[in-house]
């Protein structure tokens, strides 16, 4: 069992890597960590004792004072390396500097400097240390105005703002699962490296992912179509995208229903891309799901009978609630690492429609239980 802790860990990396290592319960032992622990010794140093890895992900990257962000990198630095020593601590340290240390600027030369320390402090004391060099990283839940571009462009088409490009750069990218990846590959190697350079997998203008996600929005937000997705990039930005919708505002979604003498006809999806369409009938009072995925498109539409859809973001406390109903048929599309699940809540059977983006595989499944 390895015992691994994470600075930042509520961050955006920090959360993705923290909920990835949860899916090995029988590999990994994750140490909770907190930011106030920065500010008392003895916690810090409680922390470091605990664990065999330390991802050190904690840091600052925007601030309106440049000079604030270079000292508040170095200060974190030089404090984990303190609680360390202190508390005669080696585990193996992975750090997560950036593509930046090339440039000559606060940011890029702080993690530089963070870097260097974290060296002399593993050459000191003969520990594993592994220097990680990120290009850009994107992906669901990232802060808006905060860890990138991409993230503010998705909170502002799904917030009735207007994005703005300053600069038309072809940008260096990284999708935060394949990030998690490596570093998760790192740990289970045992890999030490001064200088990794994490290689980007895809590279676009800024230009080029903007129309792309407006293409999201034109398609998806406001028609409900489910886009062609090209390539890997397009499916990642996809499930980030989705990530910013307000999911109270904007679901469930009605159908339109067309009735006469014979019956009625709904139209439940309609997509340019392939999957799976299957349907299911339900018991009264009886739930099914309570499953997330990490990578997958789904979508439910009740026909028949009265249901309740209930999702929860995996890491939080917060569920959401959504009724549906066969008499006005709805939709709702489950984002990526949001528990769901269906229960039917009326006195009759329930009929379900559900459509998935890729055919079920046994071998990757990416379906994970864990209750609402």
């Amino acid at each position: 069992m390895v015992k691994v802790g994470i600075t930042g860990q509520n961050g955006f990396i920090g959360q993705y890597l923290f909920n990835i290592l949860g899916l090995f319960p029988d590999e990994f032992e994750r140490i909770s960590f907190e930011r106030d622990y920065f500010e008392d010794d003895e916690k810090l140093q409680d922390f470091v004792k605990q664990c065999n890895v330390i991802v050190h992900l904690a840091g600052l990257n925007r601030h309106d004072d440049l000079q604030v962000i270079s000292e508040s990198n170095i200060d974190l630095a030089n404090k984990l390396v303190k609680a360390l020593e202190k508390s005669g601590s080696n585990p193996h340290l992975l750090f997560s500097s950036s593509s930046q240390e090339e440039q000559d600027n606060p940011y890029g030369r702080s993690k530089k400097q963070c870097r260097e320390t974290f060296i002399k402090w593993s050459q000191k004391h003969r520990a594993l240390f592994t220097g990680l060099i990120i290009p850009n990283v994107f992906g669901p839940f990232g802060n808006a105005y905060y860890n990138s571009f991409i993230a503010t462009f998705c909170y502002q088409l799904t917030h009735k703002e207007l994005p703005f490009i300053e600069t038309d750069n072809n940008v260096k990218l990284i999708y935060v699962a394949d990030l998690v990846d490596i570093i998760v590959s790192i740990i289970r190697k045992g890999l030490g490296n001064n200088l990794l350079k994490v290689s980007h997998t895809d590279n676009y203008k800024v230009t080029e992912i903007l129309d792309i996600l407006k293409s999201f929005k034109d398609q998806y937000y406001n028609l409900g179509i489910i886009p062609s997705l090209q390539n890997s990039f397009e499916l990642n930005l996809f499930n980030t995208f989705r990530s910013y919708i307000d999911l109270d505002a904007q679901y469930p979604i009605l159908l339109s229903k067309h009735s006469d003498a014979r019956g009625s006809f709904v139209e439940v999806i309609r997509l340019n891309s392939g999957g799976q369409v299957s349907f299911s009938t339900t018991m009264p009072d009886v739930t099914r799901g309570n499953h997330f995925h990490t990578r997958k498109i789904e979508r439910f539409a009740v026909i028949k009978g009265k249901a309740i859809i209930q999702l929860r973001r995996i890491g939080t406390k917060e569920t959401i609630d959504l009724h549906v109903s066969g008499d006005d048929p709805a939709y709702v599309d489950m984002p990526v690492w949001y528990t769901h699940n269906i229960k039917n809540i009326g006195t009759d059977e329930l009929y379900t429609i559900f459509w998935i983006n890729e055919f079920y595989n046994t071998e990757d499944p990416d379906t994970y239980f864990e209750m609402v």
